[in-house]
């Protein structure tokens, strides 16, 4: 496989990959309402010859699979690249800043997208010496927390047949230029939870009278807090955070209800699945031995994101033929999340971060900040990786999961 014609091929489309993010920033959609997006992608993926073209997932008109054969025989392998963007005001001047009030890509899913098509218009270029199949998936709603995108593609067929998937994150944390990659966890999981505590109002003067569920939340809370230290592995990364707390409505007043909520992240999925019933122990052991009684809502968003070791290989050699070895690094597992992992949990994956962080171009701002961009001569290194992953993967003899 010749690595270098692919870079030729992804530099010589500088301009056009730049022009495509900049017209996705320009404008916007929200998950699930990317229908205008994805029929621009439909229209650009039939002009490279793609098969199987289908737009609209989950009910609705957005997100787009497409197939590209190869001449010769091979592996199925995907490539996905999310397409939503956020509800936010954009804060940057810029000449394509986005067009709609309180919609902004403030998490690089523009350059995601842009990517995307860029290794789909260099790997139909290069058909002949292509192996196998390569699927493109253009993912709505990744923002969209328990009611994300991937799961329903999944649903609706966008693995059946697939091999192995690969992605990448454009990344504010790494200067840009450089990918940071890793094996196994790369990314937390993601659950909400909600505690409603059950006690009996009274008069703020009479206690006795009362059965207080404020003291019985607070006592919740501090006991939540020793799960991390005193019964997970100190090796183990877990946070379980409080987020919300509401009781009462005036200061002599002992309320009937009060109500916890906050989130867990996990990096092992043996964790992830003990969590909502720890929880549960605790809320109603707490809540019996106070006299009040705990209803629990646990809510799954994101599992933990997890590399394949054979497929991160892949792409890993892959970036450093066209990265060069020296701005491969790798990367402590990171505590946001993705719904990239709901494929992760069916086929083989690698995904990694391409850095974007340049103070003086202003790339250097956080994902989901107003201020957000991306440093857009980056662009074609993520599309010749995309691109070199798919020929790579799908020439591959060494087993899979």
């Amino acid at each position: 496989m010749n690595v270098s014609a692919i870079v030729e091929k992804a530099n010589a489309m500088s301009e056009k990959i730049t022009g495509l993010r900049h017209r996705f920033h320009a404008n916007p959609e929200l998950p699930w309402e990317e229908k205008e997006t994805s029929l621009f992608i439909e229209e650009y993926l039939r002009t490279l010859g793609l098969e199987n073209i289908r737009r609209g997932f989950g009910g609705t008109e957005s997100g787009v699979m497409a197939d590209l054969r190869g001449a010769k025989p091979g592996r199925c392998v995907a490539l996905r690249g999310d397409i939503d963007a956020l509800p936010l005001n954009e804060e940057n001047d810029l000449p394509y800043k986005s067009t709609k009030p309180g919609v902004m890509h403030a998490c690089g899913h523009d350059a995601h997208t842009a990517v995307l098509l860029a290794a789909a218009e260099i790997l139909s270029s290069m058909k002949d010496e292509l192996c196998g199949t390569v699927r493109f998936l253009f993912q709505p709603a990744e923002e969209a927390g328990y009611n994300s995108g991937a799961p329903k593609m999944i649903e609706e067929g966008a693995l059946d047949g697939v091999d192995a998937i690969g992605g990448l994150h454009v990344w504010a944390l790494l200067p840009a230029g450089r990918l940071g990659c890793r094996q196994g966890p790369i990314m937390a999981s993601a659950d909400i939870w909600d505690i409603k505590i059950q006690g009996k109002g009274g008069h703020g003067a009479m206690p006795h009278n009362a059965i207080d569920p404020t003291i019985t939340a607070a006592t919740v809370i501090s006991s939540l807090q020793t799960v991390v230290s005193r019964e997970m592995d100190p090796q183990e990364t877990v946070v379980l955070s409080v987020g919300k707390l509401e009781a009462g409505t005036a200061v002599n007043i002992i309320p009937d209800t009060a109500r916890v909520a906050g989130n867990v992240r996990t990096t092992s999925r043996d964790v992830r699945a003990r969590m909502e019933g720890i929880i549960r122990r605790v809320a109603d052991g707490i809540c019996a031995a106070m006299r009040c009684t705990a209803e629990l809502t646990y809510t799954p968003i994101y599992p933990v994101t997890v590399n394949d070791p054979g497929a991160t290989e892949v792409m890993r050699s892959a970036a450093v033929d066209v990265l060069g070895e020296e701005n491969i690094v790798e990367v402590p597992v990171a505590m946001g999340s993705e719904d990239f992992s709901y494929f992760g949990e069916k086929v083989p994956a690698a995904y990694v971060f391409l850095g974007i962080a340049d103070e003086e171009k202003g790339t250097n701002n956080q994902h989901h900040n107003p201020k957000f961009n991306v440093n857009d001569e980056v662009l074609p290194r993520g599309a010749a990786l995309l691109a070199a992953f798919a020929m790579r993967m799908n020439r591959e003899s060494r087993p899979l999961k």
